[in-house]
């Protein structure tokens, strides 16, 4: 059986785009929610959350370890539900971009994970599962922690950076914000005919027969 050409590239004439999992695909905190609702008869809900790592403080848990080690014997990473619009846009983008699972995890959450992406068919050509996400080498990323996003930005200035606007992020210098997955496909697109655009234009001319 001959394969087509096209099947045997690893390549997309796109761009590659880095995008986080929980609070930018996965709405976590409604999926750990209501594992602990279940647990503990309480009545959370993810409009509760307003900081960055202090989610225990919705909790009866006295620390974020204790989060976490609770949450370890759970599938709190893998019932998560999806966000708004997350899995259509992403689909899409797919299509013409070369998409990049670029997310923090813990080891044991890393097969609930895997798990997750495969659930929702996300076309993802390559996962990172990294503490120091600038390893990636992305075009553009989309994330929401506050300390990711700084650290992309100052680290690799040529990369577009987009911060999910959430309630536990704010405003940074150099850092684009998006509001939803709609609006986040619309800069992908624009960033991908600047730079074919400024390929084109500095690729030396051939020479005429």
């Amino acid at each position: 059986m001959t394969i087509p050409d096209h099947r045997l590239s690893d390549l997309l004439p796109g761009i590659r785009v880095g995008v986080d999992m929980d609070g930018v695909l996965a709405d976590f905190n409604t999926g750990w929610m209501s594992h602990y609702n279940h647990d503990f008869g309480t009545e959370l809900e993810a409009l509760m959350v307003q900081e960055w790592d202090g989610l225990y403080r919705l909790t009866h848990f006295g620390s974020m370890a204790e989060f976490w080690a609770w949450a370890e014997g759970c599938s709190t990473f893998r019932d998560a539900p999806p966000l708004p619009g997350a899995i259509e846009v992403i689909q899409r983008i797919g299509a013409k971009h070369r998409v990049a699972i670029v997310s923090s995890k813990f080891e044991w959450a890393i097969p609930d994970s895997l798990s997750w992406l495969a659930d929702h068919a996300v076309p993802a050509r390559e996962v990172h599962f990294l503490w120091d996400k600038t390893l990636a080498r992305c075009d553009i990323y989309l994330d929401d922690a506050p300390h990711q996003l700084r650290e992309l930005a100052t680290g690799l200035p040529r990369a577009v950076v987009c911060r999910m606007v959430q309630p536990w992020n704010r405003p940074l210098p150099g850092v684009i914000d998006v509001h939803s997955w709609e609006e986040f496909e619309a800069i992908v697109d624009r960033v991908a005919a600047e730079r074919a655009t400024a390929a084109a234009t500095a690729a030396p001319e051939r020479p005429q027969p």
